[in-house]
C-alpha cells in the first residue's frame, strides 16, 4: 500500500480529501489527513460576526463531519516534515510515511511581528477579525462602543482575502448608520498599497465607494509600530494615524511547521509552482491554498479552483505523466459594500477583473463589477454552498477552475 498524507483539514485540505477519496484505488492507497484542531471554521463569516449579521454557531462546525469515513483522520499537532526521508513527525513522536504529501496548513495572523500591536491594548481597543476569537471580541466591543475614530488597517501583503478589510469598512459604515450614530464615527481605511485593491480596475470602483461613504483613505502606509499608549499607528516615514478603535489585519504568515521543517520562505509560505501546484524543492510534495507563496489571492474560491487542478495533477504524477500547468490564479469574490449590496469581481494572474455576467455568460444572474442586491444575496448564499458543496468537493455548476482568455466567459 502507498500513502498519501494531507497536512491541514481546513478548506483546502478537506476539499482534497474529498476529491482524492473518489479517485485513488482503495486497495492501493491509504489517505490520511492530519490537523490539531477539532473545529472547522467558515472563515468568510468572521467578517460578519462583529456586526451581528452571523452568529457564532453559523461559522463553526465539527471538522470530522466533512472528512470522508474512508480517510484516516488524525487530530494531533504536526511537529516536522522531514522531506528527504518522506516522513511527517507528530507531537507524540508518531511518524507517518508518505509517498505523496499535500501541504494545506493555511496562514495565520502574527500581531507580534508589529511592535506594540499585541501589547496591553490587544482586544481592548485593538482588534483583528481574521480569527474567531478576534471577531467575537470585536463584536462585543462594537455593541457598546460610543463612537470616535475607527481605523481599519492592513499591516502588509499578502493577506487572506485582500478585499475583506475594505468590506469591513463598508459594513461599519452601514452598521453605524443603522444604529443612527454614523455622525459620531470617523472611519479611515489605511493600506500599504497605493490604492484600495491590488488590481487597478477594481481599485477605481472601490475608491469611488470609499468617497461615497465618506471613508477617508490613507495609502502607502508601511507600519513600523503601534503606539498603544497614545492611540496611534506610525509608519516608517513617521506618518501618524490616530485612532480610538483600531481594527487591524496583522502580518499574515504560514504555519510555523514550515519554518521548523526548512520548507518555508521568510513568511513561512512554501515555494510552489504557480501553475502545477507542485512544490519547487520536492517533486512528491504539493501545496494548496493559503500556505503557498503563489501570487494569487488567499481565498476559499482560489483553493476551490486549485483543488480541481491539483487532483488531476496528483493522478498524473502517480501515472508518471507530465503535470498540467493549468492553474492561472483564477479568483472570484463578492465584495460586501453595506446596505444590502455587494460587488462581484473575477480575475486571475494576468487579467484585470472583467465586466459582464456570472456564472452564465449573457444570463447571469450575477453581474461583475456592479454593485447590486443580487450580488449581496450571492454572498449570503455562499455560506450554504461552502458547508454543503465546496468543502465536500462537489462540483459547482458553471464555475470553471480557469478563467477563459481575456475573460470571454463572462461577457
Amino acid at each position: 500500500m502507498k500513502n498519501l498524507v494531507i497536512l491541514g483539514a481546513g478548506t483546502a485540505g478537506t476539499m482534497m480529501a474529498n476529491h482524492l477519496v473518489k479517485k485513488l484505488p482503495r486497495k492501493e492507497w491509504n489517505i490520511t489527513i492530519v490537523d490539531q484542531y477539532k473545529t472547522h471554521y467558515y472563515q468568510p463569516g468572521f467578517l460578519f460576526l462583529p456586526f451581528d449579521i452571523y452568529t457564532t454557531k453559523q461559522v463553526k462546525k465539527n471538522g470530522k463531519k466533512f472528512i470522508p469515513k474512508e480517510v484516516n483522520y488524525i487530530q494531533k499537532k504536526i511537529e516536522f516534515i522531514i522531506a528527504d526521508k518522506n516522513t511527517v513527525t507528530l507531537e507524540d513522536t508518531t511518524t507517518l510515511n508518505y509517498d505523496i504529501l499535500i501541504v494545506a496548513t493555511g496562514t495565520k495572523i502574527a500581531p507580534e511581528e508589529i511592535e506594540g500591536m499585541n501589547g496591553q491594548m490587544w482586544q481592548k481597543n485593538i482588534f483583528d477579525f481574521y480569527t474567531y476569537e478576534g471577531a467575537k471580541a470585536l463584536r462585543n466591543k462594537l455593541r457598546k462602543w460610543q463612537g470616535g475614530k475607527l481605523v481599519v488597517h492592513i499591516s502588509e501583503m499578502p493577506i487572506k482575502c485582500p478585499v475583506a478589510p475594505l468590506e469591513f469598512a463598508f459594513l461599519a459604515d452601514s452598521y453605524f448608520k443603522n444604529k443612527k450614530m454614523r455622525d459620531k464615527v470617523d472611519i479611515t481605511f489605511v493600506t500599504p498599497l497605493d490604492g484600495a485593491f491590488t488590481k487597478p480596475k477594481a481599485t477605481k470602483a472601490l475608491h469611488y465607494l470609499l468617497e461615497e461613504k465618506n471613508i477617508k483613505e490613507v495609502t502607502n502606509f508601511n507600519i513600523e509600530r503601534v503606539d498603544y499608549e497614545n492611540n496611534k499607528i506610525i509608519d516608517y516615514a513617521d506618518t501618524e494615524v490616530s485612532y480610538d478603535l483600531l481594527v487591524t489585519v496583522p502580518t499574515n504568515m504560514g504555519d510555523d511547521l514550515l519554518e521548523r521543517s526548512g520548507l518555508g520562505d521568510e513568511l513561512n509560505f512554501i515555494p510552489t509552482d504557480k501553475a502545477t501546484l507542485q512544490t519547487k524543492e520536492n517533486e512528491n510534495i504539493f501545496a494548496i491554498g493559503d500556505c503557498t507563496n503563489l501570487p494569487a489571492s488567499k481565498a476559499g474560491s482560489v483553493a476551490h479552483f486549485e483543488a480541481e487542478i491539483l487532483t488531476e495533477n496528483i493522478l498524473r504524477y502517480i501515472d508518471g505523466k507530465e503535470l498540467k500547468a493549468e492553474f492561472d490564479g483564477h479568483s472570484n469574490c463578492f465584495i460586501e459594500t453595506g446596505n444590502g449590496k455587494a460587488l462581484l469581481i473575477d480575475f486571475n494572474y494576468t487579467h484585470e477583473p472583467v465586466e459582464g455576467t456570472f456564472p452564465i455568460p449573457g444570463v447571469g444572474p450575477l453581474k461583475l463589477l456592479k454593485e447590486n442586491r443580487m450580488n449581496h444575496f450571492g454572498k449570503m448564499a455562499f455560506r450554504w454552498i461552502y458547508w454543503n458543496m465546496l468543502i465536500k468537493g462537489t462540483h459547482i455548476p458553471f464555475v470553471s477552475a480557469t478563467m477563459n482568455e481575456k475573460g470571454k466567459n463572462f461577457n
